[in-house]
């Protein structure tokens, strides 16, 4: 799917300038921010899921450090995603903290589970689920859960309809030693979903019973 959607990133700039750029601004930023960063991106993940730096928002808090990431079967894209880490030294009254964590995550879905009535409901309970499973506390979740159909005409009338989830979602993490969250382990639990949403197994023990979106006519070529 993200072949065919193209990149998460959306800067203006090149991917490595603005890499430096975010790299310098982390830091100056203060120590609870750098250690969350450093957490992020010393993570070990499994290796289906593809992960880079990519240019942050700027204008969301005064720092911010941002992923992307691919789910890959071979040369195979199943979905992707971005997570983005934002830290207000001031504290936010939304966010009722000083960090939160920002998400996207796209997969194309079949058409019989599109329809689905209880699509949203289900796919917002994978991401509750994946910070509960790892024992994460959090607070003050927000988000959407969106379903968009594609059906083309003329030139393009020999492609069959498509149909996709977009989930995108916002969450404070607990801050513990030093007001710095455990990020690495939010980071996980985010490509739990991510790796849930694209239909793969879980990673190791736990409920094998869990339901996985199935892939729409296969994986689209990277």
């Amino acid at each position: 799917m993200a072949a065919a959607q193209g990149r998460l990133s959306d800067g203006t700039g090149g991917m490595d300038d603005a890499n430096e750029e975010d790299l310098e601004a982390s830091r100056a930023a203060p120590p609870p921010f750098r250690a969350a960063v450093d957490a992020l991106r010393a993570a070990r993940l499994r290796p289906q899921i593809e992960i880079e730096p990519t240019p942050a928002p700027r204008r969301l808090a005064p720092y911010a450090y941002a992923l992307e990431a691919t789910v890959v079967d071979g040369d195979q894209d199943l979905a992707d995603g971005r997570l983005v880490l934002l830290h207000d030294p001031a504290g936010h009254d939304a966010w009722r903290g000083t960090f939160r964590l920002v998400t996207l995550v796209r997969a194309e879905l079949e058409q019989e589970m599109a329809v689905d009535p209880l699509l949203p409901d289900v796919c917002w309970s994978w991401l509750t689920g994946a910070l509960q499973t790892r024992g994460l506390m959090y607070g003050e979740p927000s988000g959407t859960v969106t379903r968009a159909s594609s059906h083309y005409f003329g030139g393009l009338s020999e492609r069959p309809a498509s149909s996709q989830i977009e989930i995108r979602a916002s969450w404070t993490p607990r801050e513990g030693l030093g007001g710095v969250p455990d990020t690495a382990a939010h980071l996980a639990s985010w490509c739990d979903l991510l790796a849930q949403v694209a239909g793969l197994p879980p990673a190791g023990p736990g409920d094998a019973s869990v339901v996985t979106l199935p892939q729409r006519r296969g994986p689209q070529s990277r």
